[in-house]
């Protein structure tokens, strides 16, 4: 395969991107893991502590229990934005009159900001569902943010609706590019729906699912708008998620190196979940 050869032009419209990408990711990386050796409140002059906030994490039980259950939540929202994202998709892609206008339906929960979104969703959950529960006399509807469970099953509803419209999306573009000649000589040989979909459209669609996955787990690991709007990480921080975590140690205690070490060990083991989930889907991927 022939190498291209790239002229001076090409460089030249690169350029800025490559060096706001340097400013704003590289630069910014490395200050943070030479603080996160420090202790700094973000006022006074940084004084070098060693590893002393990385010893201090392996004690510290509110960020053991923020990352326990940001990993909780993550797993059940990839389960649930993937199975409705994949199930929306396949409802659009029939032939079907209205299926342009059920697309837009679906995507449009995408559009809405994170704040927004949660304070809907609180008004929803601490309203609507409170008079449900009158009315039917189920006392878990009437309040349903005050615990640990429901808070934690509110923020994966949020989450699943407004994220399954985009993965809609991403599935509908390689469902669209399975070749109908494979679906209908499979019909041809007896084939039912369940089949067909088990054995020619789940692997064709693979790439897919790698994709969305990777965005789903990335985006639950990193939730921070939702989580501060809808449940504030109440009752007594049982619902804080990582992000919120570090940053209330950031600007609410002011233990910025502190708060800088955490974010490298959960940028690390992000990447390193994340790295991991992309290398076996791809493995699993199959070509058409």
């Amino acid at each position: 395969m022939k190498k291209t050869k790239h002229d001076l032009s090409f460089w030249l419209f690169l350029a800025p991107v490559l060096i706001g990408l340097f400013m704003v990711v590289v630069v910014p990386l490395f200050y943070g893991i030479y603080y996160s050796f420090t202790s700094w409140n973000g006022i006074d002059a940084p004084t070098f502590v060693g590893f002393k906030n990385y010893i201090k994490l392996l004690g510290d039980e509110g960020f053991r229990d923020s990352l326990k259950f940001t990993s909780l939540f993550a797993i059940v929202s990839i389960i649930f934005i993937n199975f409705f994202g994949l199930s929306l998709a396949l409802i659009v892609t029939q032939n079907i009159k209205t299926n342009k206008i059920l697309r837009t339906i679906f995507f449009m929960p995408n559009l809405i900001g994170g704040l927004i979104l949660g304070f809907i969703w609180q008004f929803i959950f601490t309203k609507a569902f409170a008079s449900a529960g009158e009315l039917l006399g189920i006392e878990m509807l009437k309040g349903w943010l005050s615990t640990t469970t429901t808070g934690f099953l509110g923020l994966v509803i949020l989450m699943s609706w407004q994220m399954a419209g985009y993965v809609m999306v991403i599935y509908i573009a390689h469902l669209e590019g399975i070749p109908q000649s494979l679906l209908e000589a499979a019909e041809i040989d007896g084939a039912n729906p369940f089949q067909k979909f088990r054995h020619i459209v789940f692997p064709l669609i693979a790439p897919a699912f790698t994709v969305s996955m990777f965005l789903t787990l990335s985006n639950s690991f990193k939730l921070y708008d939702q989580n501060l709007s809808l449940t504030g990480g109440a009752p007594y921080n049982s619902t804080q998620m990582v992000a919120m975590n570090i940053f209330n140690t950031a600007f609410t205690e002011n233990k910025m190196a502190y708060a800088q070490g955490k974010a490298l060990v959960f940028f690390l083991i992000v990447a390193v979940i994340s790295l991991t989930q992309v290398y076996y889907n791809k493995k699993k991927e199959v070509e058409m």
